[in-house]
């Protein structure tokens, strides 16, 4: 079957049909490229981004402006998925207007097909009005990594009867709000699974069991860029940062040993010319 733009009425029918939604993370036209050819779904400029393309510390201080350019990066590779940029801490905490002015500049300079934020609460009129704005929303529930900080760190969220309500009742707001889609992070699956089963709009999970609409994961986490990461939710499908390693490596001791460039790696220049050079 030939393949098509995944738009929001095609996640909307995987919901209904109970097929599962594969998101996964890109930063860069390289790899979101190689994604989109591998038939993900959903494709995130995750403000991860921080974390494992810019070494910050913690997703809090990535800027509006850095990911804007790798959600342009990723959004040039990428001709199927849908593509959703993160908004970052600041960009959208302040009022209705500056996340509408900021979701807007995703839309219209990185050609986002969507744009993320978190939380819930007050987050919800936001939500709202950037939804009223024509902006496509996906919200994000459960452990927030840019206001970890207030609810007690990176730790699951919802497990208590009192916290799951809240939860829940967040997540029906959010939808009602117009959010196309929701992600729960760090949450008990039993709870993520009622949240999906209440509200229309596909549910996306990382650490939120398999009881839900889709799920999704850090690329480089997913890869092993770094072997020390290790989460519960996590499932590691490659080791590609000890195979980056080992390989340059090999280089640097082919380069210092003098086996690299080798003849074949060699451009020459014909001998008649060279012979020209010679006797001049």
């Amino acid at each position: 079957m030939e393949r098509k733009k995944v738009d929001i009425g095609y996640l909307q029918q995987k919901k209904k049909a109970g097929e599962k939604i594969t998101m996964l993370t890109a930063y860069d036209y390289p790899t979101a490229k190689i994604l989109d050819e591998a038939g993900v779904e959903t494709i995130l400029v995750g403000d991860s981004a921080a974390n494992v393309v810019l070494g910050y510390p913690d997703t809090v201080p990535v800027t509006f402006d850095e990911l804007l350019v790798l959600n342009r990066a990723v959004r040039k590779a990428v001709q199927y998925a849908f593509v959703i940029g993160d908004m970052p801490f600041g960009s959208y905490n302040v009022s209705a207007e500056q996340a509408i002015v900021n979701g807007t500049r995703f839309m219209k300079e990185a050609g986002s097909d969507a744009v993320k934020l978190e939380g819930g609460g007050v987050m919800i009129d936001k939500i709202r009005a950037m939804t009223q704005a024509g902006i496509p929303v996906v919200g994000h529930l459960g452990l927030t990594p840019q206001t970890a900080s207030m609810i007690g760190g990176y730790r699951v969220q919802g497990n208590t009867a009192e916290k799951a309500q809240a939860m829940i009742a967040d997540a029906k707001a959010i939808a009602a709000a117009g959010a196309i889609m929701l992600v729960l992070e760090c949450v008990p699956g039993q709870v993520a699974g009622k949240i999906a089963s209440l509200i229309d709009i596909p549910v996306i999970g990382i650490g939120a069991g398999a009881d839900i609409d889709g799920q999704v994961l850090v690329l480089h986490d997913m890869l092993g860029f770094n072997p020390n990461v290790s989460f519960k939710f996590l499932k590691t499908y490659g080791q590609i940062g000890p195979e980056i390693g080992q390989a340059v490596k090999a280089y640097v001791q082919d380069v210092k040993q003098k086996e690299f460039p080798a003849a074949e790696h060699t451009f020459t220049i014909p001998a008649k010319e060279w012979n020209k050079i010679k006797d001049l």
